[in-house]
């Protein structure tokens, strides 16, 4: 099974992160998460700190383009088939740093891809 990881996650339920997390596990797909604070989301830990995880089909952003950069070497490590960059969190540079290292991205929405079963 496919396993997401999303960065930028929130515990606020308000937060698209939040809800991105609740309609992964709805759809049955496995999920990992990294926030600023420590939560929990529906059983899924949140991690303050770059934990490493194993197996990530794909990395879901909620962070700014500025908030992103502290994360670089960090995807690489991570080596997922691809990145999701969700409306608000473009970012040309990373997008050359991913394809430089033969990872996929696209700029589309979680949640819509998740609706129209592209996810």
């Amino acid at each position: 099974m496919k396993k997401t990881l999303v960065i930028g996650a929130s515990t606020n339920p308000n937060r698209y992160s939040n809800i991105a997390i609740n309609r992964l596990l709805a759809n049955r797909i496995k999920v990992k998460a990294i926030g600023r604070k420590e939560g929990d989301v529906n059983g899924v830990k949140i991690f303050a700190n770059k934990k490493v995880f194993k197996n990530i089909d794909t990395i879901t952003l909620y962070l700014n383009k500025k908030n992103q950069e502290e994360y670089y070497d960090y995807f690489l490590k991570i080596n997922p088939k691809r990145v999701i960059f969700n409306p608000g969190t473009e970012n040309v540079e990373l997008e050359s740093l991913l394809n430089k290292n033969k990872i996929d991205f696209e700029r589309a929405c979680t949640l819509v891809l998740l609706s129209i079963g592209e996810y």
